[in-house]
């Protein structure tokens, strides 16, 4: 166990490393000279000059490329220009709405996908299954942002049941943003729904026909203690690999979520950085899901071991 954890270790840090390196290398990569694109056209030479010189874009490539590297080892991302604070407080100040929004939607999702997946495979081939199924493509196919955008117009603005958009004002307490997130949460659990349910199904199904399933009917289990208990307990694994990424998808790709509610996180965070040339918040952004991805995938493995003793590392 400890020779794996050291060698997950050492992996998340040289997938971070990559990570790092190649956010270095996309800033100098986009088109133009990035002092000229934050700074605009009426900027003049002197102040783009100035510019460069606090970035540090004057001094040779592998010199910036050291000095990135080193004080992201120290966990100083650079400053955002737009802001003009350190990139690590405007992640942190923006990680909240994105972490809970997250938790929400995938309880959601969980909420809706785990039920209705042991039902489809337990009634495999039934009409209740092929609706479950086609209900499944339904909600993949349709755009988050048109569920949205429905529920906005219906629940929100007519029934006027859950706020429209925003996160609360400054003063708003903790319970009035959790409303806010309501309605987002709701999106994009159902969106993210399709994926659990297929793969709770399709788990479900191979377990069901295994012989030791087939085994405790005949000794006169109920059918609630074997799926529950035997069939669904042996199917977790699958299901908690999609679970997992599905986490680490939803922190980092909310952003039509988050644009269409106007919630300020991390997705609209990158996006308007991306539209203000706010190379530092780009990069800051792009190390943090990296670590998140690695980290996530990490705790998964470990779920295995609580899941099923049989998994040895």
């Amino acid at each position: 166990m400890r020779k794996y954890l050291t060698q997950r270790l050492i992996g998340m840090l040289v997938v971070i490393f990559l990570v790092l390196t190649i956010a270095f290398i996309l800033v100098r990569l986009a088109p133009g000279d990035p002092a000229s694109l934050m700074l605009g056209p009426d900027a003049t030479p002197e102040e783009v000059d100035d510019l460069r010189v606090r970035l540090g874009l004057d001094r040779p490539i592998l010199v910036q490329y050291g000095t990135f590297l080193v004080n992201a080892m120290r966990g100083d991302l650079g400053s955002s220009l737009f802001f003009n604070m350190p990139v690590t407080e405007v992640l942190a100040s923006r990680a909240e709405p994105s972490i809970f929004l997250a938790l929400f939607s995938l309880l959601v999702a969980l909420f809706i996908a785990t039920p209705i997946g042991i039902w489809a495979a337990y009634r495999r081939g039934s009409v209740g299954d092929q609706m479950s199924v086609t209900s499944a493509m339904l909600a993949a196919s349709v755009p988050s942002f048109l569920t949205g955008l429905i529920f906005q117009r219906y629940l929100a603005t007519d029934l006027g049941w859950f706020p429209v958009s925003g996160y609360g004002g400054p003063d708003a307490d903790f319970a009035e943003r959790m409303r806010h997130l309501i309605l987002p949460a709701i999106t994009l659990g159902i969106t993210n729904s399709a994926l659990i349910l297929r793969f709770t199904r399709a788990s479900m199904l191979d377990i069901l026909g295994e012989d030791y399933v087939r085994t405790a009917r005949a000794k006169g289990m109920t059918e609630r203690r074997v799926v529950l208990r035997h069939a669904l307990k042996n199917a977790g694994i699958p299901i908690i690999t999609v679970v997992g990424l599905t986490f680490a998808l939803l922190v980092s790709g909310a952003v039509v979520t988050e644009r269409v509610f106007n919630l300020p996180g991390l997705g609209n965070l990158v996006v308007n950085a991306v539209l203000r040339r706010d190379y530092p918040v780009i990069q800051g952004t792009l190390i943090v899901v990296a670590a998140l991805y690695v980290l996530v995938n990490l705790v998964t493995d470990l779920l295995y071991l609580v899941v099923d003793k049989r998994v040895k590392y």
